[in-house]
């Protein structure tokens, strides 16, 4: 079935772009909602008319989320993690929890939009894409460190442990 995409799409196309797709994807998903229209003539003809203020609008997102990639230039996010024995993480660093850091910052941000390529399971510092728009990412630094909290709570425990034994011992 041919539509015309009202708005951009991930891997099909942008707003305005005339495609092939199949019909149930689009009478079931893009037009109900409101994402394309079929293209009939009359709906071509009616197009030429919206396609300048939807390519407005289109500009308008682009430009706010350069800006927003622009404040997140600015962020660094520091995760306090959990290490057991030679610094080795428990579990990894997702992206709900950077998400949830830069939110805690004021910046609102989704977590599907942040890209990370492998899971973070070590300690240091990374440098995460967030994709805002198709055609702007914005880049975060995410510093990966040691809880101290945790590790002096760890190393007390072991270390009363090391105590009683050998209290018991005598």
């Amino acid at each position: 079935m041919k539509i015309i995409l009202k708005a951009t799409i991930e891997k099909l196309g942008v707003a305005g772009d005339i495609v092939n797709v199949k019909n149930g994807f689009a009478r079931n998903y893009l037009i109900p909602n409101n994402f394309a229209s079929e293209a009939t003539r009359g709906a071509l003809k009616s197009w030429e008319f919206e396609k300048k203020a939807i390519q407005k609008r289109e500009d308008a997102v682009k430009a706010a989320a350069q800006e927003l990639a622009g404040k997140l230039e600015k962020v660094d996010v520091t995760i306090p993690v959990t290490v057991g024995d030679e610094d080795r993480m428990f579990g990894s660093v997702t992206s709900q929890q950077i998400a949830d850091l830069i939110i805690e910052q004021g910046i609102e941000i989704d977590k599907r939009k942040i890209v990370l390529d492998a899971p973070i399971k070590s300690l240091g510092t990374y440098d995460v894409q967030i994709k805002l728009h198709p055609e702007v990412i914005g880049t975060i630094k995410v510093w990966v460190v040691k809880d101290q909290i945790e590790s002096e709570e760890i190393e007390e425990e072991v270390s009363e442990e090391t105590t009683s034994e050998e209290s018991t011992e005598e």
